[in-house]
């Protein structure tokens, strides 16, 4: 494996180095031409330096830009929201929520089974929530903030499924919520086996 990773290494620097030849190349050519059709120009050490090093400049900031090294895959700077619930601004200075909050709200996960009723589950989540009130801090908040931890399996990977920070209100979650574990399709569906019942 190392051995692939050194080839790839000299493989790209040879790249690289005929680039820039070709360049500073093509870049004397043009200030030759230049020169020659303008007799009255003149030359300075100077700009020809400016006018050669300037291809090699674009061409290594253009290869920065799009080259993806293995540092790429290992830094953590690329995912810049973990949540897709954005945190609420609250008058309290500090939140800490009891242990036995979380464990609660843990007993009762909700994992998108679609033998599972959402809607029990929303009533007691918020029955549990309820239980706690901090000063400065809205109830919604809570909910809002604690809402991750009352699911898991494929109802985690659907909230994560949201852009970083999208959800910043407690009705949206709701609403996104039971329209996806208890769409409208449902609805009518019991509807329908309710008015056939004999």
């Amino acid at each position: 494996m190392d051995l692939e990773i050194e080839a790839t290494l000299r493989r790209n620097r040879a790249e690289k180095r005929r680039k820039f030849l070709q360049d500073r190349t093509l870049a004397s050519i043009l200030e030759e031409e230049a020169q020659s059709s303008d007799p009255t120009s003149s030359y300075s050490p100077s700009s020809r330096e400016f006018t050669t090093y300037l291809p090699e400049a674009s061409v290594m900031a253009d290869e920065h830009q799009h080259r993806v090294t293995l540092e790429d895959y290992s830094s953590s700077s690329v995912l810049q929201f973990f949540t897709s619930i954005a945190r609420p601004e609250v008058q309290a200075y500090n939140i800490n929520y009891p242990h036995s909050l979380i464990h609660m709200i843990q007993g009762n996960l909700f994992h998108g089974l679609p033998n599972k009723d959402p809607y029990a589950h929303l009533a007691t989540y918020i029955e549990i929530c309820n239980t706690v009130k901090i000063a400065g801090v809205p109830n919604d908040a809570i909910k809002l903030n604690l809402f991750s931890f009352s699911l898991a399996g494929e109802a985690k990977k659907w909230l994560h499924s949201f852009k970083g920070n999208n959800l910043k209100m407690w009705e949206e979650v709701v609403e996104k919520f039971l329209k996806k574990y208890f769409p409208e399709s449902k609805t009518a569906e019991g509807k329908a086996v309710i008015s056939s019942f004999h």
